[in-house]
């Protein structure tokens, strides 16, 4: 009865170390709270524990019959339903069992086995996806993070440029076009960073919804890493399900042909006469098959087309793996590239370019209008990088995380 509380006071003792280091989440952390925390797995957790129960009971026998009843009653006459004048009349008690195989009983409860381990297949599904969600939630808010920043700096630099601008101004050194100019670039940055805050409450709402916490500030991701196509493909949430249901279907096969022979049942009930002698009676009932090749037989052959069709999903479910791996092995390494390429080819140029149109836009050698093109491009090209980076980091979150492995639904 104190199973519940227990429960919950474990689960809140193991999350208070990240629940302490919720200022600074890390993704590790994430993942830990969202798993622990997320409904889904729990129902998936019951699901398991259901069919292990069910496993464990279906190689018993049946439970035993107990029979009861009055043979021969008189219905007519002076002895009518007495139980004590009439010499034939009985009273009888007896008990009876259903007897199935040791055979039988193993290929049952080796079917219910199959079944909790296509359960526990689906914990880990549940727990795989509550990661794989919780780390693309992760990412936004990292990125949109990152990107929060630019957008701040960005103020921030149009702030001091409109400050001096306005000093040249005093000064007679600076024109009122390049003040208004300013002071309007600065409005759209600060617009600019309006919205890029919006983007990011919402990504924190949405990561807070699987991670129960509120983070001041991520970790730069880790730990994106991928084990290979074979790893990727073993492990993989549908070819797990399908391998595992392909043993289940063989094992109901196996129940399927061992019911081919009929189930034994006994008997021994001991009656009771007055004024005379006792009866102990003793039977065996033995179905009889009379057409297997109609009955017993289909049934099998349901069973076993049943195994064909698992096979046959089986071997599909692993070929598309195998291509979304490789097209996600593909896409993350065109990303990484291009990543790579963009920050040498047009991120570093267009800081230089906006470091020599500060220079020359503070010594009077080139105009606002150059300036405000510089920085621009600038911020666009940084922006860009960032968005080729998110797309790496989610492309290579799908690699790490959607495999299925045994830790993950602790």
């Amino acid at each position: 009865m104190f199973t519940f509380p227990l429960r919950a006071a474990f689960l809140v003792a193991a999350m208070l170390p990240a629940l302490a280091a919720a200022a600074s989440l890390t993704l590790d952390q994430a993942l830990d709270l969202a798993v622990r925390r997320s409904d889904a797995t729990h129902a998936a957790r019951a699901g398991v524990a259901g069919a292990n129960e069910t496993a464990r009971a279906a190689g018993q026998l049946s439970d035993p019959t107990l029979r009861l009843g009055v043979d021969n009653l008189p219905m007519t006459g002076g002895d009518r339903f007495s139980t004590t004048r009439e010499s034939m009349t009985m009273k009888r008690i007896g008990i009876g069992q259903e007897w199935v195989s040791a055979d039988k009983r193993a290929a049952r409860q080796a079917a219910a086995e199959a079944v909790a381990i296509r359960e526990s297949v689906s914990l880990l599904a549940a727990a795989g996806d509550v990661r794989m969600q919780t780390a693309q939630a992760y990412l936004d808010v990292y990125f949109a993070g990152e990107a929060l920043k630019l957008a701040t700096q960005t103020e921030h630099h149009l702030h001091e440029e409109l400050e001096a601008a306005k000093g040249r101004l005093s000064s007679a050194a600076g024109s009122s076009q390049d003040v208004l100019a300013l002071a309007s670039a600065r409005g759209i940055a600060e617009d600019d960073t309006a919205d890029v805050l919006q983007q990011e409450r919402g990504a924190r709402v949405a990561l807070e919804r699987w991670v129960g916490v509120a983070a001041d500030e991520l970790a730069a991701p880790s730990g994106l890493t991928n084990g290979g196509e074979a790893s990727y493909v073993a492990n993989h949430p549908a070819v797990l399900a399908a391998r595992r249901g392909t043993e289940v279907a063989r094992q109901e096969a196996a129940v399927a042909a061992a019911n081919r022979k009929p189930n034994w049942s006994w008997e021994v009930s001991y009656g009771q006469r007055s004024g005379y002698s006792d009866m102990l009676s003793v039977g065996v009932s033995i179905p009889l098959p009379v057409a297997p090749a109609q009955r017993q037989d289909r049934d099998t052959a349901a069973k076993l087309a049943l195994v064909e069709k698992a096979e046959a999903n089986l071997v599909e479910a692993t070929r598309t793996a195998s291509a979304e791996f490789q097209r996600l092995a593909s896409d993350a390494q065109r990303l990484a590239q291009r990543a790579e390429r963009y920050q040498s080819s047009v991120v570093a140029p267009a800081q230089q370019r906006t470091a020599v149109a500060l220079a020359g836009y503070r010594s009077n050698q080139v105009s606002l209008t150059t300036l405000f093109e510089a920085r621009h491009a600038e911020v666009d090209a940084q922006r860009k990088l960032l968005s080729l980076q998110r797309d790496l980091a989610k492309v290579r979150a799908q690699l790490a995380f959607t495999p299925l492995l045994p830790g993950d639904a602790q």
